[in-house]
């Protein structure tokens, strides 16, 4: 979709007389490459790469050689490197021809830092034409970009300025498309690239992907009622619109506005909203809402500070850019405004500068128009982990039920507080959290009928009066002695407790089916793991070395096999945490084994460690090992008492250790008391867990109210006295 209905004409393009000694070849410019980059597109680590050059040196098919230089880097071609990467099979990567393009660069290796914008608006260009730029002549490219950039509010003066660089850059747009299969992907992949760079006004507000998602999610929470398809408008030039956009998809309708500031990062947000809106015919791209909508449409402000195209970091200056949007809102308007919270919550420190900026926040609380204060976690700022962010949510003032245009009381008004510093923003928190923010611009009726996870209402009054933290409210309402409101997180801690409680209770201790007698079976002289080897009885086998990229964690893996080593063996990791994919296991390790049922696995060491794999079908890391006994031979050894030999450390090399033994007729006696004494250990582990699962479930209920917990002295004094 075009932005003012500016669409270029194909047909203007193709009739337009070509001046043929003008045209740029059909094959762009040679790609160069880097030798870091050449590691990067054959997915190996850099020191292959100057391995594969040496060993290569004398031989039929000698590593490439340099092209040139760039300052202390040496440069090859890109043509050539995958040449020999195809004719010796090295690498990693099959598809290295296609995908050269994204690692190699026409202008040498800073290509991409250094023409960032000019790739970015190609790449914008090449997405609105629906066409291909290589092999164009320059001026027929600058008159497409005229036609759909007439106003030169994203692209054209980016273009204009390139000179004699418009054409082999243009041709390297193309190449990076394809390597990436569309704009959108090669455009996103230059914003990591420029991430990675340094520091710039885009790495220093970046946010973390749950604070775009949460800003996003409410930001189309608050626009659900709206008669017309809702307008979403960030001038900042974050992420936001394009986090709205995936939430709308393929059906949902909405407009995107990107605003009229004129500054790079402005005509950077607009162009990569056109790369990210263009197919897609539910959303349109626009600069700014139209005066004249249709109908009443939502209109959701989203907004951060400090933001790519306004790196203001002063409190009053960013206060005063949030009260001119409150001022602008009307009955039809929110908006959703993310910031530090040392400037939306915390106490303001007593400075003239802060006076100034207490006091335009007490002014915007005191307009009615800020209906929710929410305090997150740190960590959502990739460049600033320790700071902490907050949101506010702006709407209409404070209405009365039945009537629209009535408004409540300024002393009868409330704000929704929320204080989630301590918490994780994981997809169910985010989910509920946008749930009592989007219920925080109801009345005071419809919030009555709303079942709060997070959130306080708080009277406006008292936030006014106070001086310190906005979110301290939540704090004090929770304190105030007043019983808690019996809601739905509330009934689900009580259930959760009584459960809990009922699976302790009913987990009555047994006794043990073992019995002993006094010995009457032959002894047997121990042996060491040593002559256990040498007799047959035992076998030893090495652990694998298994890269980090093909271990998962947690349920990730199809088909996954348990990965045990020494982190298992030590205690400090669960077994079955660590796995890798079977079909991963066989392609990558043809020469791999698995454990089977009744493998002592060990480390040796300062801690050492060993275990009896009673399942099987495990991998087993290095530096841990595997000692398997014997089955038709094992000349009195048993698991269990192996591992509980081999595994003690400080006991002098492994190989040395004694190694007790049992007569081949206690055995299965023995065997069937220690599995008995395994599942009461296992039996006890499970209580012990409940037994930590319910105290803190306790002190949780009793502290958020949800719960009384009951006195149970006059009970069990009653019990005792009719027993």
């Amino acid at each position: 979709m075009f932005y003012a209905g500016t669409a270029p004409h194909k047909s203007t393009a193709q009739d337009k007389e070509i001046r043929m000694s003008d045209r740029a070849p059909q094959t762009p410019q040679q790609l160069q490459i880097t030798l870091s980059d050449i590691a990067a597109l054959a997915q190996v680590q850099r020191p292959v790469v100057s391995m594969w050059r040496s060993r290569s040196r004398n031989t039929g098919s000698p590593f490439p050689t340099p092209t040139g230089r760039h300052g202390r880097q040496e440069l090859f071609s890109a043509a050539d490197i995958t040449d020999w990467l195809t004719a010796t099979g090295r690498g990693n990567n099959p598809h290295a021809a296609e995908d050269a393009a994204a690692f190699a660069a026409p202008l040498g290796p800073e290509t991409r830092n250094t023409h960032f914008t000019a790739l970015t608006a190609l790449l914008a260009l090449r997405c609105l034409a629906d066409m291909p730029l290589g092999g164009q002549v320059g001026d027929d490219l600058l008159d497409l970009a005229d036609e759909i950039d007439p106003d030169d509010e994203f692209l054209f003066a980016e273009l204009e300025g390139l000179g004699p660089e418009l054409l082999p850059l243009a041709a390297y747009a193309d190449l990076l498309t394809d390597a990436s299969y569309t704009s959108a992907a090669a455009f996103e992949q230059l914003l990591k690239d420029r991430f990675r760079a340094g520091p710039s006004v885009h790495a220093d507000t970046l946010l973390a992907a749950e604070a775009v998602d949460l800003v996003a999610a409410t930001a189309v929470e608050l626009a659900v009622d709206s008669e017309q398809p809702p307008v979403f408008m960030d001038d900042g030039g974050s992420d936001f619109l394009l986090a709205v956009a995936d939430i709308l998809g393929e059906v949902a309708s909405g407009t995107l506005c990107v605003g009229t500031w004129g500054n790079a990062a402005a005509r950077l947000a607009r162009r990569r909203m056109h790369v990210h809106g263009r197919s897609r015919d539910n959303v349109d791209v626009a600069n700014q809402v139209s005066a004249n909508r249709a109908g009443p449409a939502r209109m959701v402000r989203l907004a951060q500070f400090p933001s790519p195209s306004q790196p203001i970091t002063n409190p009053a200056e960013i206060l005063t850019a949030i009260d001119e949007m409150a001022l602008g809102m009307d009955g039809h308007s929110s908006a959703v405004v993310l910031a530090p919270a040392a400037i939306l919550t915390d106490a303001l420190q007593r400075t003239t500068h802060n006076r100034e900026a207490e006091a335009i926040r007490s002014d915007v609380l005191r307009s009615g128009r800020l209906r929710a204060i929410v305090r997150l976690p740190r960590g959502l700022m990739p460049t600033k982990p320790r700071q902490a962010q907050a949101l506010w949510v702006l709407g209409d003032a404070h209405a009365v039920l039945g009537d629209a245009h009535a408004r409540v009381n300024i002393a009868d008004r409330w704000t929704m507080v929320a204080d989630l510093s301590g918490a994780e923003l994981t997809m169910d928190v985010r989910q509920d959290l946008v749930s009592d923010l989007a219920a925080s611009l109801g009345t005071r009726e419809e919030i009555r009928a709303h079942s709060f996870r997070f959130a306080r209402l708080v009277p406006t009054r008292s936030l006014l009066a106070g001086s310190g933290s906005l979110t301290a409210e939540t704090l004090a309402s929770n304190s105030s002695g007043r019983p808690a409101p019996h809601t739905r997180a509330a009934a689900a801690e009580l259930i959760q407790a009584e459960a809990v409680l009922d699976a302790v209770n009913g987990n009555v201790q047994q006794q043990l089916l073992v019995s002993l007698a006094a010995g009457s079976l032959p002894t047997m002289l121990p042996t060491t793991v040593s002559a256990a080897l040498k007799d047959g009885s035992l076998k030893y086998l090495q652990g694998h070395r298994i890269a980090d990229a093909h271990m998962g964690m947690g349920e990730s893996a199809r088909a996954p096999l348990a990965i045990i080593g020494v982190a298992e063996l030590t205690g400090n990791t669960v077994r079955g945490s660590r796995h890798i994919s079977q079909l991963v296991f066989a392609d990558s390790y043809p020469q791999g084994r698995l454990t089977e049922p009744g493998d002592v696995i060990f480390t040796t060491g300062a801690q050492g460690g060993a275990m009896v794999d009673e399942v099987g079908a495990a991998v087993v890391l290095y530096p841990a090992r595997i000692l398997r006994i014997n089955t038709r031979r094992p000349r009195g050894l048993m698991p269990a008492i192996l591992a509980q030999d081999v595994g003690q450390a400080g006991l002098g090399p492994w190989k040395q250790r004694p190694v007790r033994r049992i007569d081949d007729g206690a055995r299965p006696a023995l065997g069937a008391a220690l599995a008995e004494v395994a599942a009461e250990r296992r039996r006890l582990a499970v209580r012990l867990q409940q037994l930590d699962g319910l105290s803190g479930l306790l002190m949780d209920g009793a502290a958020h109210g949800s719960f009384e917990v009951l006195d149970m002295t006059d009970l069990s004094t009653t019990m005792e006295g009719t027993s």
